[in-house]
């Protein structure tokens, strides 16, 4: 064989006879795992990574016997099963573990920016509440959830037979509406994910939408025979929750409002939160029972889960804001229990007895001596965190707010005490996450700075802090 025959098989520019028989005084071309930019063309490889309109290099033209024929060869072997080509089984036990721990810690630090650490160092925990509102005739109904917190920084709370907005950036109070009739109190309210509209459930079984810039009825919804004790938005479908066991959804744009009617609780719904992906409905009943919702099959009696551990009816609901698929739930004064469940899996994460004298977590045991009904949960958005509202009991934590770590579940600081024998019957907290309002029998409104972030202070922050932390520093 010849050189010119040689030069015809081997004729990259790569090849090492090309570079052995014709070095290059200026610029080594480089290889494959020693790349040399001056043989690149950058420009021309940018636009072809980043211009969507360059269909013939990202769209082949190849037809659909060729793509079967690949599909084919790729995931099936010779008997026709079905087999990988690539199968991912995982590092090896030898792996660089402590990398991977910084990067979790690092990517934890992005879903929640201040820390339980960082919290007992920075921030002051709040041994009062920073203002109180007088709260007349406010129902001492566990049954009811007759305030809530919009967007617009508006609270909405129903004193009486008048619901009441509160506008907390100018610190003054209107008039929404105000109903005649005796036996037809609100009983439930819901801003809109705008802050724009109030969903208001009356005793009467009357579900309406009003306008809290005008002040205007907008719709009136039907579906209920009985009174409306609990209501949740998501998006432009209201779902509604009612004495007569019923969950409906309507849709607030169409004329016929009504989506999906589900009878699965045996007993009053006393509670209904949808989580904030919208993917899954939680309802909690006077049956004892939690129940958990597909957003897609809503309309059938065909639940994801079905939780029955609590031993008393279960108003409070809560879905954790950094997780979507965790929810909290706490029980009545029977149970008095806070859980944490996993509706991906159906599993129960913790349960903790919230009126012990000391703060741990059990999975099965209740204590009934002790039992402290939970009539509100708020969690943390800062810090992982959540905040739970206590009513009648007999334990340590009778008509207070504790403020528990998630998921260790351990108490931070000492109960807040809302009023001396009056029991809370409502929590919300503000549109920043950084405030929580208890509303309790004693008829008054106290705001409280639990959910704040730190203040940081050059005191207690040092360079060698800096220095010595994993989480700040980019070096492996």
């Amino acid at each position: 064989m010849n050189d010119n025959s040689l030069t015809r098989i081997q004729p990259d520019w790569y090849s090492p006879t090309r570079l052995h028989d014709t070095p290059l005084d200026n610029d080594f071309p480089g290889d494959r795992f020693i790349p040399n930019r001056s043989l690149m063309d950058l420009d021309q490889a940018h636009t072809l990574l980043t211009n969507r309109t360059n269909n013939k290099l990202r769209k082949p033209n190849f037809n659909d016997e060729y793509r079967r024929k690949m599909e084919e060869n790729l995931k099936l072997d010779v008997e026709g099963r079905p087999f990988r080509m690539l199968v991912f089984r995982g590092s090896p036990k030898s792996s660089r573990q402590s990398t991977r721990l910084i990067d979790e810690m690092r990517r934890s630090d992005k879903e929640i920016p201040l820390q339980i650490n960082e919290n007992r160092r920075y921030r002051k925990y709040p041994l009062k509440a920073t203002r109180a509102l007088d709260a007349p005739l406010l129902s001492d109904d566990y049954y009811s959830n007759v305030m809530d917190w919009g967007k617009s920084n508006i609270l909405a709370v129903v004193l009486g037979s008048i619901l009441y907005i509160w506008n907390a950036q100018v610190q003054k109070a209107g008039v929404l509406m105000e109903v005649k009739r005796e036996n037809d109190c609100p009983t439930s309210v819901a801003w809109s994910a705008d802050g724009k509209i109030v969903a208001v459930g009356c005793d009467s079984s009357k579900l309406q939408l009003w306008d809290a810039e005008t002040s205007r009825l907008v719709r009136d919804l039907q579906g209920h025979q009985s009174r409306v004790g609990c209501v949740s938005w998501n998006g432009h479908i209201l779902t509604s929750g009612s004495k007569d066991r019923a969950i409906i959804n309507h849709d607030v744009r169409a004329r016929s409002n009504l989506v999906s009617v589900t009878r699965a609780h045996r007993g009053e719904v006393c509670g209904v939160k949808w989580s904030s992906t919208g993917n899954a409905l939680a309802s909690g009943g006077n049956d004892n029972l939690v129940y958990i919702w597909d957003s897609f099959k809503t309309s059938s009696r065909h639940y994801m889960h079905r939780f029955n551990e609590h031993h008393a009816a279960v108003k409070a609901l809560a879905w954790c804001p950094y997780s979507s698929d965790v929810l909290a739930s706490g029980g009545g004064i029977d149970d008095g229990c806070l859980k944490i469940w996993n509706t991906q899996k159906g599993t129960c994460i913790s349960t903790n007895e919230t009126g012990a004298q000391a703060s741990f977590n059990i999975t099965f045991a209740i204590f009934l001596s002790n039992a402290i009904s939970i009539c509100g949960l708020q969690w943390n958005r800062h810090h992982k965190e959540i905040l739970s509202g206590h009513g009648f009991g007999t334990g340590e934590s009778h008509c207070q707010l504790c403020l528990w770590s998630y998921p260790s579940m351990a108490r931070i600081g000492e109960p807040l005490r809302h009023a001396s024998s009056s029991r809370i019957l409502h929590l919300s907290q503000s549109p920043d996450g950084l405030t929580v309002v208890s509303a309790g029998a004693d008829e008054t409104l106290r705001f409280w700075e639990i959910f704040g972030p730190p203040q940081e202070s050059s005191e207690n922050i040092t360079h060698l802090d800096d220095l010595l932390s994993l989480k700040a520093s980019a070096v492996r």
